[in-house]
């Protein structure tokens, strides 16, 4: 049986001011008419019910998700009491799944991606359970080939291909962590890598055997938190030893060292949606090359990206390349070559104490 993991717990904030403390990115409407997390769900239709299906958050965010995604049950959102990144996030996720069904196969996916066309996405999920089925100490996971040298997003090198039907599918020769300028360029230009998706299908007891491996220690935090379940007392032991549990990423905890790591290339559209840029190239920019959504009139302005709510009007006069961002108790007007230090400004924010702007 094929379950879905869903990882929902980041903050998103080079999205400020629209990506707040309690409704981060995962839960906006930035690309189409559905939050991100909504349309992540929708797109497993057919793939695994909403009976199959979990949410990994922080505790913070579970009654609004919940609100969102009103079709999956409530006892699918496991809410974190502090953040330890995605290795016991995706453990504590395998253990569940796998108490019920032991023979589990798992797909984990990021809650704020944008994939397109889902058949094609539907079709390389149902590839790789089936590489798993056949092998199930095999983990998958999905290299997007490169369109420009990224600095930001890990990259795969792929090595011999396997000879089997479908999208083009390869041994995992390593992974890489995220590069500088020129060993990106030197990355695309030999042609054997691809970025790393931050997707996987595995089964869950061959994850589970390598977290045990790899994070004994974490695994051991963990198998109390599942043991006390059912008791009066779980969320105090949740929280207790959900503390203890060092941070770690799958990637260090588990790929780097996994042995019989396939990549299939991706034959679906992938976007990150990593920053305000990312909403121009999806959603495409006006004949004055302007991406806005909201009321917004422009006058000799170009290239820049506007976005306001309930009916405010923003007018840009002889501006190029600004990120416009206006919502109820804040706006943002920052130079699109210097987004990077929006995570910056939400650390002065906080640093002063306004809270209510977090």
């Amino acid at each position: 049986m094929l379950y879905a993991v869903v990882m929902a717990g980041g903050s998103g904030t080079r999205f400020w001011p629209e990506s707040r403390a309690a409704r981060p990115k995962q839960l906006l409407n930035l690309v189409g008419e559905r939050s991100m997390i909504q349309a992540t769900i929708d797109r497993l239709a057919g793939l695994a019910s909403p009976e199959h299906t979990l949410i990994v958050t922080s505790a913070a965010l579970v009654n609004e998700l919940r609100k969102q995604l009103p079709q999956v049950p409530q006892q699918a959102f496991i809410g974190e009491p502090c953040r330890r990144d995605t290795a016991p996030a995706i453990a504590l996720a395998a253990l569940h799944i796998a108490q019920s069904d032991p023979n589990a196969v798992m797909m984990v996916l990021p809650s704020d991606h944008v994939i397109q066309p889902q058949a094609a996405f539907q079709a390389a999920i149902r590839q790789a359970e089936s590489l798993v089925a056949s092998a199930p100490d095999r983990i998958v996971t999905f290299g997007i080939r490169p369109s420009y040298p990224a600095e930001s997003f890990g990259y795969i090198e792929r090595g011999d291909p396997l000879d089997i039907a479908g999208a083009p599918t390869y041994l995992v020769k390593r992974f890489h962590e995220k590069p500088k300028a020129e060993r990106a360029r030197q990355y695309v230009a030999d042609g054997n890598f691809y970025w790393n998706s931050g997707m996987f299908v595995w089964s869950a007891a061959t994850i589970l055997a390598a977290l045990e491996e790899r994070e004994p220690d974490t695994m051991a935090h963990l198998r109390a938190i599942v043991a006390a379940e059912n008791r009066p007392d779980y969320r105090e032991v949740f929280e207790r030893e959900f503390a203890q549990v060092r941070p770690i990423s799958i990637d260090y905890a588990v790929m780097e060292h996994a042995r019989n790591v396939l990549v299939i290339e991706a034959a679906f559209g992938w976007d990150d949606v990593g920053s305000w840029q990312a909403i121009a190239r999806l959603q495409g920019t006006d004949e004055q090359g302007n991406t806005s959504s909201g009321r917004h009139l422009s006058a000799h302005s170009t290239g820049n990206i506007v976005r306001s709510s309930d009916g405010h009007l923003v007018v840009t006069l002889g501006v190029r390349d600004l990120i416009i961002v206006h919502t109820p108790d804040a706006t943002l007007v920052a130079s699109k070559n210097d987004e990077e230090s929006i995570r910056q400004l939400v650390d002065m924010i906080r640093e002063r104490g306004w809270r209510e702007h977090l």
